[in-house]
């Protein structure tokens, strides 16, 4: 597939500017990151464009989580940019990526199981995070409000009341998708947010997904074929660090390449 080739190329000559693509809220120009000698990524680029739903894919071992580790500033890359509405995510820590307007989920929920579905969204807040703003915390109908619509649109409404520790693997998926949106980030970035989710639960994260897409982007790590194929905009296949092909669901799965190294397997 020549247009990916052709994509790869031409974000390695715009690397010269400060400013990322025209569209694009995530740029990431010829990164790599080395551990102990083994290249987990090499030479990477890629752009993810506002209001873009991505899905990254490939075999074990292919940079994906270590790409998503980059970008959120827990890994460090020994050469590239991660450029972020202007900003380069590289240069920054953790605490303040976060804070320019990108969240993560990991694979395993984190979830604060001892307390309520509705605590949880409530320490999602930014205006409650630290020991100063906490105890300066009030729950005011707005705060009501906001926690009410976010629990409906993560399918949490009648569980606002139990404690998180009782709700399914699934729902636990569900509050931490919700709890980084109550921080309102531009860019999410989910890794496998489906595994270990029911078929019901699987259908129903795709309706969350594509709505979340309407006005944040989201980039997505998923095995789920089926699962790709129902909310991806686009699909980047990396392999061996790399950028092996990119394009629409269909395009990536007729490419011989794919077939080869991910999807005949």
């Amino acid at each position: 597939m020549s247009a990916a080739l052709d994509l790869q190329e031409s974000a390695s000559m715009d690397m010269s500017s400060d400013r990322p693509a025209p569209g694009a809220i995530l740029s990431v120009e010829d990164l790599t990151v080395s551990f102990d000698g083994f290249r987990a990524v090499d030479g990477l680029s890629l752009r993810v464009a506002r209001d873009e739903l991505r899905v990254i894919i490939g075999p074990n071992g292919a940079g994906k989580t270590t790409l998503l580790d980059i970008i959120c500033g827990k890994t460090r890359p020994s050469s590239g940019r991660v450029m972020f509405q202007g900003r380069d995510l590289v240069r920054m820590v953790e605490f303040d990526i976060v804070r320019a307007g990108v969240g993560r989920k990991f694979q395993t929920p984190s979830v604060y199981e001892d307390l309520t579905v509705r605590e949880n969204f409530e320490i999602s807040l930014p205006n409650a995070h630290g020991v100063i703003r906490s105890l300066r915390f009030r729950r005011t109908a707005e705060i009501h409000g906001r926690i009410q619509a976010m629990a409906e649109q993560v399918f949490l409404a009648e569980r606002l009341a139990e404690k998180a520790g009782r709700l399914s693997h699934g729902q636990k998926q569900w509050l931490e998708i919700g709890m980084l949106l109550m921080q309102n980030p531009q860019l999410l970035l989910l890794d496998e947010p489906v595994a270990g989710m029911s078929p019901r639960e699987r259908e129903q994260t795709a309706e969350l997904l594509a709505r979340i897409s309407r006005g944040k982007s989201v980039v997505v790590i998923e095995h789920d074929m089926d699962f790709v194929k129902r909310i991806a905009h686009k699909v980047t296949v990396l392999h061996q660090g790399r950028l092996l092909s990119e394009g629409t669901v269909a395009e990536v799965q007729a490419d011989p390449r794919v077939l080869d190294v991910y999807l005949g397997h």
